[in-house]
């Protein structure tokens, strides 16, 4: 018997960098869709265009790079919004969908919209035939449809489904739902409106986790008939986050015998690889115990776990790790590695640089080189998302010496370059500072020679590789003037270093961007 077909529509680049302190760059946002592309999702939600220059900018070069899946954006039933998302998704051609939506919940319509049941109808159904004008591919939204009264979402699904949509996402918007009611609504708007019986139109949930159901509603609407998901890698997203792409696939995959003969198209050795990608760029770490992916899902300290893997893996594990994406390390380069060795590496690990960009790392790949025995590929890919989260550089490390001990005040001498357009070298600074220990000694330091004050609110240190002399990644979240809290990541294998050149990544995103008014305009959340 035929597989029936899930389709994985992610929203790790809309509704997953939404969380706050999740904002990637265009550079970021790009490398992250090729990964998923890699992956094998179906749709790609790259973002929200009229939101801002830098959505609709993301969103309109995913369109023209990425070739596979789907590439889609959001947009409210507001013309203008509708009208970004058309010209975003221009390059895509055939493969563009525009994702329209509007709240439907009485809560909704009362205290936000202040609209009543027909002005939303009408509303729901000219966004859907405007988005058709764009695209033949229109995916519609009732915003709170957990909370909306099922016989009005019949009303409105029937609506828009008429008007043109191809797609009609019932969303758990504030993550309200447990999995037997949801499964039950699912259940009842399949019954009730005959275009999803028949296949003219599909249904697809999008669960928030608010209550840690995501993907138990998620795969409930599943058994009831939904037949498209939406959800993102690691389950970033708003607030609590939504339904973990990486959950939803392997248990599907897994438990076969239960949810029934369903098919997706992931690739499911991407799936950890995707995950430490989605974590490095939005710099969101990976809870250990997270499943699939977490550092601890197939870690076992138990004797007689132990005993029970050796003797037979499926003991104690349901899953082949290997399978999605855990196994031996890669062989490592060495500092003895040419420039080509170095590029085919990069090449094999999925990455499209450009000669300058691989210029740069190997730049980076000696000194690392130089500093231990072997270069692995999480090094290796600790140095290409250093590249991608660059900004143009103000201020650059040039030389960095700490004093440290338990009977001796630390203290930090730091040497940075200023740099200009082309990055021509226009002067040099050096200052020190005293503080509670090497890392704040520094800070300081580098808060003296660049003028601004930051105020370290989050400090994160892990270790890209294995072994005594494996390279350090420190991530960092600074406040900045009128509250502004700005993320910045740096790697060596020196921790004073690596937080050096974090905290410096974050003052030169804040002085390229930070000072800017931000023009984006208030999401509704969806």
């Amino acid at each position: 018997m035929k597989p029936e077909r899930i389709i994985i529509f992610d929203t790790t680049l809309r509704d997953g960098e939404q969380c706050p302190g999740a904002s990637m760059n265009l550079r970021e946002k790009l490398e992250v869709a090729r990964q998923l592309a890699r992956l094998g999702v179906d749709v790609i939600e790259a973002g929200f265009p009229v939101i801002s220059k830098g959505d609709f900018d993301a969103v309109h070069t995913i369109a023209r790079e990425i070739k596979g899946p789907v590439i889609c954006g959001l947009a409210r039933c507001v013309p203008a919004d509708i009208d970004a998302a058309g010209a975003a998704l221009k390059p895509a051609g055939k493969r563009a969908r525009i994702h329209v939506f509007l709240a439907t919940s009485k809560i909704h319509r009362e205290f936000k919209l202040r609209k009543a049941q027909s002005e939303i109808l009408r509303l729901a159904v000219e966004g859907v035939r405007r988005a058709k004008t764009y695209t033949d591919d229109v995916e519609f939204s009732p915003e709170d449809a957990s909370r909306t009264e099922p016989d009005f979402l019949v009303q409105v699904c029937k609506a828009v489904v008429a008007a043109g949509a191809t797609t009609v996402n019932i969303p758990d918007t504030v993550g309200w739902a447990v999995p037997d009611q949801f499964g039950a609504l699912i259940k009842h708007l399949h019954d009730a409106v005959p275009d999803f019986a028949s296949g003219k139109a599909v249904i697809s949930v999008h669960c928030h986790n608010d209550l840690g159901l995501a993907v138990a509603n998620s795969l409930a609407a599943v058994r009831a008939g939904a037949r498209q998901v939406e959800c993102t890698i690691n389950g970033i997203g708003e607030r609590a986050g939504n339904a973990a792409l990486e959950e939803i696939v392997m248990a599907l995959k897994t438990r076969r015998d239960f949810f029934g003969n369903f098919a997706c198209g992931i690739n499911t050795r991407e799936i950890v690889r995707t995950s430490r990608l989605v974590a490095r760029m939005s710099g969101l770490p990976v809870q250990r115990n997270k499943a699939i992916v977490g550092e601890n899902a197939f870690a076992h300290s138990a004797g007689i776990h132990q005993d029970g893997v050796l003797k037979k893996r499926e003991t104690y594990e349901i899953m082949d790790p290997e399978e999605v994406g855990w196994g031996q390390s890669e062989l490592p380069l060495t500092k003895h590695s040419g420039r080509a060795a170095v590029a085919a590496r990069l090449r094999q690990l999925g990455f499209r640089m450009s000669e300058a960009d691989v210029n740069a790392i190997f730049a980076r790949f000696k000194e690392i080189g130089d500093k231990k025995k072997f270069v692995y590929d999480d090094d290796l890919t600790a140095l290409v998302e250093d590249l991608l989260t660059e900004v143009h550089e103000t201020w650059a490390l040039d030389y960095l010496s700490v004093t440290s001990g338990s009977n001796t005040v630390p203290t930090a001498t730091v040497r940075l370059r200023k740099l200009g357009t082309g990055k021509q070298k226009l002067e040099v600074v050096q200052d020190a500072a005293i503080g509670d220990g090497p890392v704040d000694a520094t800070l300081k330091a580098i808060d003296r020679l660049t003028q601004t004050q930051g105020r370290l609110l989050d400090y994160s240190l892990r270790a890209v590789s294995a072994g005594k002399d494996a390279l350090g990644e420190v991530t960092v979240k600074v406040e900045f003037d009128h509250g502004l809290v700005i993320t910045g990541k740096g790697t060596s294998t020196d921790i004073i270093e690596a937080s050096a050149r974090a905290y410096l990544n974050a003052v030169n995103r804040y002085l390229a961007n930070g000072k800017k008014k931000n023009n984006k305009c208030s999401a509704a959340r969806r």
